[in-house]
């Protein structure tokens, strides 16, 4: 049994959201859920987020009983579009501010089956 979850177009650059992904991949559901709680990121809250749809799907969607043998099996961040602002600068130059967004993407499984 897998549960997925996505958050798409997330207004977290995918580098910064990649460092609290990486704290969590592998670990059992409770104890991913308190790294995430008490992380002091910005993307932590989006993670949490996604995290407990992952844990919702399982229960609603595949009829999770255990939700204690549920382990985060993949947890990645890829990047999304960019908004595109310009910006003057001195001497009628322009500078390109990117807002970067991302795409976070997280699966549970069984620890049996994974």
């Amino acid at each position: 049994m897998e549960a997925k979850a996505m958050a798409r177009f997330v207004r977290v650059p995918a580098r910064k959201a990649r460092l609290v992904v990486d704290l969590i991949r592998g670990k059992n559901i409770n104890q991913a859920l308190l790294d995430v709680r008490f992380t002091k990121k910005q993307a932590a809250r989006v993670v949490e987020k996604v995290l407990r749809s992952a844990l919702a799907n399982a229960q609603q969607n595949h009829g999770a009983r255990d939700v204690d043998s549920l382990v985060v099996r993949e947890a990645y961040v890829n990047e999304g579009p960019s908004q595109k602002r310009i910006q003057p600068r001195a001497m009628g130059r322009a500078f390109r501010i990117r807002h970067r967004t991302s795409h976070i993407t997280i699966v549970l499984a069984d620890r049996a089956a994974g």
